[in-house]
């Protein structure tokens, strides 16, 4: 049968997507272009926000009208295996922590058959290294679908690295609900990892995924070095979430803002040109006026390369769920406020890029024809040329805007 995944979501649950793909081709089922083309639809499903919840609630109904057999997998299968089966009777629903036995319930409902080797030229690839954290904020509904952390055997995960590499991977995105947590229960750390995994010759881009700070702090020492390997992009996404200490009480975060600072200032110390992105929440419950502004003097402070802002969206089931909310017109208000706040500093930080060379290795293809190149920090240059992906090219940036570069081929 043909098959085709659709994930949403976050960068692990796009990997996971893929390692379920590899399954289904190993069981002799064939690969299709698109959803309408295929006769099985794995639903990877995404339920971090509300928006993304209804989002995809329409999918299944958009699914099962289109007549298709639907696999849903992802978080809601886990959190609101209810809501997902009231729309998809009958239907394989599969949560994260039964993907060991993906392939034998998708056999039993439908056969399989000798299987065709996959192509698997794919310029960039995503490996979970992890399911779960040892985190307890407040707000977060992802814990109660992903548990607590369960780190992946490191040989596994050299293994896959090394075969993705062999099949023309050419940058490797790291990925893990909190990476910097890696290990802590197996007895080892993110930097042991990514020191094993450079160990494989070739010449590819490791992009190490989102940490916490307080997950950070601990493997800071074994973790900075590796990035004196210029296979090893010198990013890192610490999302900071708030700029109140009141805030970061009331989320649970474990740490204050002075803090995420000091994590900061030891990185930027050893490599200054090291890119930052972080993630701030707009209208936590409690969150006052006083609180608001500290978040606006954090996005100034720092200086980030990226600064995801999202408004606050209460999940049932957690603590934050049972708080009093802000009303939707101040959420709104602090959104634009930290976004508008967010995109001034962005600008800046990337006019001073102007003007600067790059090595950088092209990723994406844009709509309009132009390709993104990643330099040596993962930053975005859009170059007006069609250039194959994975070609590493040298690039002058020649404008900037907010949220990316664009530069010119030399």
């Amino acid at each position: 049968m043909k098959y085709y995944v659709e994930s949403y979501g976050c960068t692990m649950n796009f990997g996971e997507g893929e390692e379920l793909a590899e399954r289904m081709d190993a069981l002799g089922h064939v690969r299709a272009p698109s959803a309408d083309d295929a006769d099985i639809v794995i639903l990877n499903t995404c339920t971090v926000v509300e928006t993304t919840e209804k989002r995809m609630i329409k999918r299944m109904n958009d699914l099962r009208a289109a007549g298709k057999e639907v696999i849903v997998t992802g978080c809601m299968a886990k959190v609101q295996p209810n809501r997902v089966l009231i729309r998809l009777p009958g239907s394989l629903v599969i949560p994260p922590q039964e993907y060991s036995g993906f392939s034998d319930a998708v056999s039993e409902r439908y056969g399989c058959c000798e299987s065709i080797p996959s192509p698997g030229n794919a310029t960039t690839a995503i490996i979970p290294i992890a399911q779960g954290c040892r985190g307890n904020c407040t707000y977060c509904i992802t814990r109660f679908a992903r548990g607590g952390l369960k780190s992946y055997d490191p040989a596994s995960i050299k293994e896959r690295f090394d075969r993705l590499v062999d099949r023309g991977a050419r940058e490797i995105l790291i990925t893990a609900q909190d990476t910097g947590c890696y290990g802590a229960d197996i007895g080892t750390d993110l930097g042991e990892l990514i020191r094993l995994l450079l160990t494989k010759e070739g010449d590819y881009r490791i992009r190490i995924g989102m940490m916490n700070p307080n997950s950070l702090k601990p493997v800071l020492n074994s973790l900075l070095p590796v990035f004196e390997d210029r296979r090893v992009y010198r990013f890192l996404h610490i999302p900071v979430q708030s700029g109140s200490d009141a805030v970061l009480e009331r989320m649970k975060r474990h740490y204050t803002v002075e803090d995420f600072f000091r994590t900061v200032d030891a990185v930027r110390e050893r490599y200054p040109d090291l890119s930052i992105a972080t993630d701030l929440i707009a209208g936590f419950p409690g969150e006052t006026d006083e609180d608001h502004r500290a978040s606006l003097a954090l996005i100034r402070r720092l200086r980030a390369d990226t600064i995801n802002i999202t408004r606050f969206s209460p999940r049932p089931g957690t603590a934050a769920f049972k708080m009093p909310q802000l009303n939707g017109r101040i959420l709104k208000e602090r959104s634009t406020e930290l976004t508008d706040e967010k995109n001034r500093t962005e600008a800046d930080v990337n006019s001073r890029l102007v003007g600067k060379r790059f090595q950088a290795l092209v990723s994406e293809v844009s709509e309009d024809g132009s390709v993104i190149a990643r330099n040596e920090n993962y930053r975005p240059i859009a170059v007006k040329e069609n250039i194959p992906l994975g070609t590493m090219i040298g690039v002058e940036v020649t404008e900037s805007f907010s949220t990316y570069l664009m530069g010119r081929r030399i």
